[in-house]
């Protein structure tokens, strides 16, 4: 299977990027599934039934997030009722939402989608350790699934690599997201599992992390509360992973990275 990941979009030029590339991606790398992560894409913060159904027409099979998933307060209703649209699954038990989901392809094929949040300089929620071991238990990588991915939203490169050893042989990939830089580390685990600490945001990099830079840089200049953090609207990159996988087995033949337009400079 081909599966491709793209990072964290941030606002309209991270909307755009993924839009605008993703259809023409499908087509040319015959990719069997596309995942985002979307927890900024409301303007930075958050994201809404609208751009769900936005992302889901350019091409996007399923949708994660992380922390700022319940920042559009009207999303909550929604996420309890469409099962592409995934928040952590390690909240609490009772939370609204599924932290994964199982997908079929085109070609028939099994895809689970996992979404798990960190700990390290983040919300305190429950383990997400144990929560990703009880997912897996679910699933026979290969026989039962034939892709089983696992977004892991975390600030803490040794966290996110941890859970990459700790999932390895039994995930086809574990892709980490949040920090919105992309990583120069992917690689495929001993295991078969491919993994890349952070893929990167899918947005505006003349920027902090996405946002528009003269407001992020003087929050750290002047220390005081000053303009809401908003999204840099410039030309965006896309930033995202492309992995693929062995049918038989579910376990990665490789990993590579795709970046396309804005600032950065072109992969893939």
């Amino acid at each position: 299977m081909k599966v491709l990941f793209c990072g964290d979009i941030v606002g309209r030029a991270g909307r755009d990027a993924v839009t605008k590339n993703v259809p023409r991606l499908r087509r040319e790398l015959g990719l069997d599934f596309v995942v985002a992560n979307g927890e900024n894409a409301a303007a930075g913060f958050g994201i809404t039934a609208k751009i769900c159904a936005e992302l889901h027409n350019g091409g996007v099979d399923c949708i994660t997030t992380g922390n700022h998933v319940w920042d559009q307060r009207d999303i909550i209703p929604y996420l309890a009722q469409d099962k592409r649209l995934l928040r952590p699954v390690n909240f609490p038990p009772g939370t609204p939402g599924w932290g994964s989901n199982v997908f079929e392809t085109a070609r028939g094929h099994k895809i689970v989608v996992m979404n798990v949040m960190c700990r390290l300089f983040m919300d305190a929620i429950d383990d997400p350790f144990r929560a990703v071991d009880t997912e897996l238990a679910k699933y026979s990588l290969g026989r039962s699934a034939q892709f089983i991915l696992v977004d892991v939203h975390g600030e803490a490169t040794s966290e996110k690599q941890s859970m990459g050893h700790h999932c390895d042989g039994r995930a086809s990939a574990v892709l980490g997201t949040h920090s919105h830089i992309p990583t120069a580390d992917h690689w495929i685990l001993p295991g078969g599992t491919a993994y890349q600490t952070d893929v990167g945001m899918c947005g505006d990099y003349d920027s902090v992390i996405g946002m528009k830079k003269d407001v992020a840089v003087q929050r750290f200049i002047r220390k005081i509360p000053g303009e809401r953090l908003s999204p840099a609207e410039g030309e965006g990159t896309l930033c995202a992973a492309l992995v693929e996988t062995d049918d038989k087995t579910g376990r990665a033949r490789s990993i590579r990275p795709i970046r396309i337009g804005g600032r950065l400079s072109p992969a893939g």
